[in-house]
């Protein structure tokens, strides 16, 4: 895809993600206008042509002291949808983090799923695929989307940067409860084979409810680690 075929935006509050990686692909960003109003409400238009386009927005979904998450969600929604209308041919929404992404599945009775409604709203805007990092359950992102949903690890980029500082060390791979010991696990079998030695694991104990984390138990060995 050659920049003529490829309009890139980042919507402010990105934190210069856009830039790199505009730099990264060798292609300039496209140019938008942001808009703020009295009365709290937003505009975001392209300045650029993006008729026949492939259009990729840039739009980390989190939150900071700028903007709430439901700020950012909204103000990426609309943007897609006026890139839609605008004649773009494509749509794609790069989402590092995706928010709302914890609740994706009935805990209690009447809980929302706002995974799913999140997809929903993304689709209904005409976004044709959503390209996310480590979401919370991958399986759940998957399923919530009637289109490509594009799932990518930071795992490489963290075996990369972690193996040079800590060969020698003895390691252990800590997950922060029971639910993300699948995950630890993998980080700890790339590690160990970038390390050329035996990583070892270890989960915490975490329960949530009401809004309050408990729990004190730590299963594994990791006395004398590097931290």
């Amino acid at each position: 895809m050659t920049g003529r075929d490829l309009a890139l935006f980042a919507p402010a509050g990105d934190g210069g993600l856009g830039g790199r990686v505009a730099e990264a692909l060798g292609v300039p960003l496209d140019p938008h206008e942001e808009r703020g109003f009295e009365d709290g409400e937003h505009k975001a238009r392209p300045l650029a042509s993006v008729r026949g386009r492939h259009a990729a927005v840039i739009g980390p979904l989190h939150a900071d002291a700028a903007m709430s998450v439901n700020d950012r969600l909204c103000r990426a929604l609309f943007f897609c949808a006026a890139l839609r209308d605008a004649g773009a041919a494509e749509v794609t929404l790069v989402a590092p983090y995706l928010c709302s992404a914890r609740k994706d599945r009935r805990t209690k009775s009447r809980d929302p799923v706002t995974t799913r409604y999140v997809a929903q709203a993304i689709e209904a805007m005409g976004v044709d695929r959503v390209v996310a990092m480590d979401v919370h359950n991958p399986a759940a992102f998957e399923n919530a989307f009637r289109r490509p949903a594009e799932h990518l690890e930071a795992r490489p980029l963290l075996v990369r940067h972690l193996a040079p500082l800590l060969r020698g060390e003895a390691v252990t791979v800590v997950a922060p409860d029971a639910g993300g010991a699948k995950r630890a696990d993998a980080l700890r079998a790339a590690l160990s084979g970038a390390l050329g030695a035996p990583a070892g694991s270890a989960y915490a104990e975490k329960r949530r409810s009401g809004g309050e984390v408990t729990g004190d138990l730590l299963a594994g060995e990791v006395g004398g680690r590097p931290r």
